[in-house]
């Protein structure tokens, strides 16, 4: 039995009912403690006129909406599993699933009501939050809509304690590598990580904090709205990142937690170098390492950027740099936070010396417990005495600071040297007509594998050759970790977190060689 979770938006009705929970950043709507448990309580009700009961799952398909944490605090009411499911995957993707999960109920949004109308199997209802289109576009039987039956239920009394083993929901991987596994997520998991945030950005009694990275990614329930919750404060919710409606909000906000991609698109925003970014406290990124020339472009601001580092596995905050290391040790993540405990292995599971690379291994109560039915990949992911094999690599310095490489598979052997396509990302990152690079390792009949460079340039930035990218490579890191092929790209395909999905990068017929 794990360490059980009250009812929180029940305990917080109690303590603080009438302090605003949520806002809609668009519509202005809020929703004071008070509100959101009795809409709470009465959609555990609604829920339960489908048939939804202890571990039946429910999926939801939506954009980010106060409504998404009503359905999911009225699945924890009942016991039931709440499922996030990813909006921007094509209908095959979400049918399997669907199928994968078992779910009973499917609730959606208007935006996706053509995706959730392809859903179909046998035992599966439809709710829609919104009002329908058409007759003939809404799913059989699917009935009156959200905000109709919350007005006709009466709230639902349930047991007022979370047990903390029990499984809340599940967090569909986004797959940057292959299929994704349902990682389990406990209530327990949700304690620990909102204490961890609670001790990484100083989360306060009160304090006001965005939501919009996307809700089927463990960072857009996690980080930090749930913490945020739990402590009383208040989550004004964006539908999706929009730049400037983010920086207009900046005077309002205590914490703001971004990935890679976000603080690249506000950089670029002309409103950047005006904008007050003065209130807010703690600034956290994680999801992909930060370039540190964008580190360095927050601090020319005042703005110490934190990176961060964590997995769905580890639910998900594990490391948050501290404040006054940002720039002392630009590109570390920090030391591990209180309830984790971290190994760094060679490939026999032995741990290396400081300085040495190896596998990050984690162990702690803030660790799920598996795969969602898939006890072959809990296994391979987690020894028997519970360290989670994460699959990437890293390092640990003399003072206790940890360093990432990226993914075990991304890193190659060129002439007989381990490269680390970060550490070069990381140096193409300063190169002023780049805006992003990805490298991969391909084939290579002299050197066993070599660099393949893809890069992204700089809207309005001076053109660049292969040529120059190459030499300026060679002039910045060793030569076996120089990219021998190069690449130019409009877009990257990336996951819900903003990484770059590199098994999806092809290398051009032509690309030019050195």
């Amino acid at each position: 039995m794990g360490v059980d979770l009250v009812d929180i938006t029940a305990k917080r009705a109690a303590l603080t009912p009438n302090r605003i929970a949520f806002e809609d950043a668009l519509t202005g709507r809020t929703l004071t403690y008070a509100q959101l448990e009795d809409r709470c309580a009465r959609a555990a009700s609604v829920l339960a006129s489908f048939g939804i009961g202890r571990e039946d799952r429910v999926a939801i398909l939506c954009r980010n909406r106060i409504e998404f944490f009503e359905i999911m605090f009225a699945c924890a009411k009942l016991g039931a599993i709440f499922v996030p499911l990813n909006w921007r995957s094509p209908a095959v993707e979400l049918s399997a699933l669907i199928a994968d999960c078992g779910a009973k109920l499917v609730v959606f949004g208007a935006d996706d009501e053509d995706a959730a109308n392809a859903l179909s199997r046998e035992g599966l209802a439809h709710l829609a939050l919104d009002e329908y289109g058409p007759p003939a576009s809404s799913p059989a039987g699917a009935g009156a809509p959200y905000e109709h039956l919350l007005a006709d239920a009466s709230p639902l009394a349930t047991d007022r304690r979370w047990p903390g083993d029990a499984t809340w929901f599940l967090m569909y991987t986004s797959g940057t590598t292959g299929q994704p596994k349902g990682v389990i997520q406990t209530y327990q998991m949700s304690v620990v990580n909102a204490f961890h945030v609670g001790e990484a950005f100083d989360l306060r009694d009160g304090d006001t904090t965005l939501n919009f990275l996307p809700l089927f990614h463990s960072a857009g329930i996690q980080l930090v709205t749930i913490p945020t919750l739990i402590a009383g404060g208040t989550v004004i919710v964006l539908p999706g990142f929009d730049e400037a409606r983010a920086l207009s909000l900046m005077p309002r906000l205590d914490i703001f937690f971004g990935v890679p991609a976000v603080y690249q698109q506000l950089a670029l925003h002309p409103d950047f170098e005006k904008a007050d970014l003065a209130r807010v406290r703690s600034w956290g990124c994680g999801g992909a390492p930060l370039a540190d020339v964008l580190v360095e472009r927050y601090a020319a601001k005042g703005v110490m950027v934190c990176n961060g580092y964590g997995m769905t596995e580890t639910g998900p905050t594990a490391f948050i740099a501290m404040k006054e290391d940002a720039l002392r040790k630009i590109g570390s993540v920090g030391k591990p936070l209180m309830l984790l405990d971290v190994r760094i292995v060679d490939a026999d599971g032995s741990d290396v010396a400081v300085g040495e690379s190896g596998e990050i291994w984690m162990r702690g109560p803030g660790l799920t417990p598996g795969y969602w039915r898939k006890p072959e990949e809990t296994a391979k992911a987690l020894t028997a005495d519970g360290w989670l094999k994460s699959g990437d690599i890293g390092r640990r310095d003399a003072e206790g600071c940890y360093y990432v490489a990226g993914r075990i598979k991304e890193m190659y052997i060129s002439g007989g040297e381990n490269v680390y396509p970060a550490e070069v990302e990381n140096v193409l990152a300063r190169h002023p007509s780049i805006l992003e690079t990805a490298i991969i390792g391909v084939a290579d009949e002299k050197w066993g594998e070599v660099g393949h460079a893809f890069i992204m340039l700089r809207p309005g930035a001076a053109p660049v050759t292969a040529g120059e990218v190459i030499e300026f490579c060679r002039v910045n890191v060793a030569g076996y970790k120089t990219p021998r092929h190069v690449t130019f790209v409009d877009e990257f395909p990336r996951t819900a977190a903003g990484k770059i999905r590199k098994h999806l990068l092809a290398p051009a017929p032509n690309a030019p060689a050195r």
